[in-house]
């Protein structure tokens, strides 16, 4: 089944978790603790995303990662005629964080099905995004971008299998990609210095 499909098909916490993995994986672009995102993890292992509880565990995850405020925004918005000059100076690593910045901020505080999908799709192109940026195949098509799609479908997968029994594993999975991502990120660094 096609990730468009799963995501089409996804019931809440499926929904919650495929966005809150994507976060998840892209953490190392905020500067944040490996454990940050845990609480939300949590949160959906009753039965969905507790509203109460998501939207608590979501304001205190914001406040440890300070990223929910978009004004940090380093990428000048399209047509806001800061000039291809101001766009072109801005790296591919400030677009990413840009990019992460974004699904932290957009994720709904009250967990509602229709915005957790709405959410979740935003979370997954982004996502997507995020690794095509710092992909080292020129085609936009290389080797991060494959294994972040995979993991993509691997959680949506996880989670319609085996309900709150696939939580455990799509967490794993997503620790994986947020390994690998921190490595990539560290490697970019280290290249620019």
């Amino acid at each position: 089944m096609s990730l468009v499909d799963l995501i089409a098909q996804a019931d809440e916490r499926g929904l919650a978790a495929s966005g809150l993995a994507c976060l998840d994986r892209c953490v190392p672009l905020l500067g944040g603790d490996d454990e940050v995102l845990r609480p939300l993890w949590s949160s959906l292992a009753g039965g969905g995303a507790d509203g109460d509880a998501w939207g608590e565990r979501l304001a205190k995850a914001r406040a440890e990662l300070d990223s929910a405020d978009l004004s940090a925004d380093p990428v000048p918005a399209p047509g806001s005629g800061s000039g291809a000059e101001a766009e072109a100076a801005v790296s591919d690593e400030d677009r990413a964080a840009a990019l992460a910045r974004r699904m932290l901020a957009t994720a709904p505080d009250d967990p509602c099905a229709s915005a957790l999908r709405g959410w979740a799709d935003a979370c997954s192109a982004a996502a997507l995004q995020i690794h095509r940026l710092l992909d080292v195949a020129a085609d936009g098509d290389g080797p991060l971008v494959a294994a972040e799609l995979r993991r993509q479908v691997a959680v949506l997968e996880l989670l319609a299998g085996r309900g709150a029994g696939g939580l455990r594993p799509a967490l794993e999975v997503s620790t994986e990609g947020r390994r690998v991502l921190r490595a990539v990120v560290s490697r970019r660094a280290r290249g620019r210095s």
